[in-house]
């Protein structure tokens, strides 16, 4: 095994773990980008939003899998959820986690 797929199979694993403790998918693209496609059943709250809406996602009550077209923006809105005491962690690209669904 190296590197590489030792980072990206944790993180397989990691969001594997998520899904099984009921989590919920969170879209941090634009309306525009949801609109051109999305994972059925996902959250949409754009990254511009999140620290306005951040006591909607703690209403969830699960944990929380980000996603966005390539992976930065949703790192970015994981860092910021855990912050402030929710529990998530970035899934990457939406086109990418759905094939993991």
């Amino acid at each position: 095994m190296g590197f590489l797929d030792f980072i990206f199979g944790a993180k397989k694993r990691q969001v594997e773990t998520y899904l099984e403790n009921g989590a919920v998918i969170l879209d941090v693209r634009t309306q525009r980008e949801w609109d051109n496609g999305h994972i059925e059943g996902s959250k949409h709250i754009p990254l511009q939003d999140l620290h306005n809406r951040v006591n909607e996602v703690k209403a969830f009550k699960k944990p929380v899998i980000t996603c966005c077209q390539s992976g930065v923006r949703s790192a970015k809105a994981a860092k910021f959820l855990n912050l402030n005491n929710i529990e998530a962690t970035n899934g990457g690209g939406w086109a990418g986690l759905k094939k993991k669904l």
